[in-house]
């Protein structure tokens, strides 16, 4: 079994910058009381020195619908293949619109849901800001960490990857 290692604060922070950006599409989970609750993959656009999260969205979206009636969201990033780094965040959302951090954001690509750029008259920005989670941070990445699993099975000696997790809080 991996350290278990807790952060608070700014080394939280730092831990949610760097796997939110490692990975950047997250799964934006809304209505978390409901039953299932609703979930989207939305593109991670900048994550601030603050821990804040800034993501573009259709006004009319569910998830806009959702943070209007209860700004709780989850956000749950998992690593590209080739490593296990994983990250849940909590904390809530606010649907907002900041033309300069729009102009800042925008890019191409963005375009393609929004083709008349940061005037477009469904473009509304979400600001999540983070208040606790939990990450898996694995040292050698997936294939060193099934190595020695399997290795564990044949000698019946633990095995488990020398990785990182812990609890993520942000006041």
């Amino acid at each position: 079994m991996g350290d278990i290692k807790n952060l608070i604060n700014k080394e939280a922070i730092v831990k949610i910058q760097k796997l939110a950006t490692d990975v950047d599409i997250t799964m934006f989970c809304t209505n978390l009381g409901g039953k299932p609750f609703s979930t989207c993959p939305m593109s991670t656009q900048q994550v601030e020195d603050d821990g804040t999260i800034w993501f573009f969205s259709n006004k009319n979206s569910d998830h806009n619908k959702d943070i209007k009636s209860d700004p709780a969201t989850q956000l749950i990033y998992s690593s590209k293949a080739g490593d296990t780094d994983h990250l849940s965040v909590y904390g809530t959302s606010e649907i907002t619109f900041d033309r300069a951090k729009a102009e800042e954001l925008f890019t191409p690509m963005i375009k393609t849901w929004f083709p008349e750029g940061v005037d477009d008259p469904e473009l509304t920005m979400i600001k999540f800001t983070p208040s606790e989670g939990y990450y898996w941070d694995t040292k050698n990445g997936q294939m060193v960490a099934f190595a020695k699993m399997m290795a564990s099975v044949v000698t019946g000696k633990e095995g488990m990857d020398d990785g990182i997790e812990g609890k993520l809080k942000v006041n």
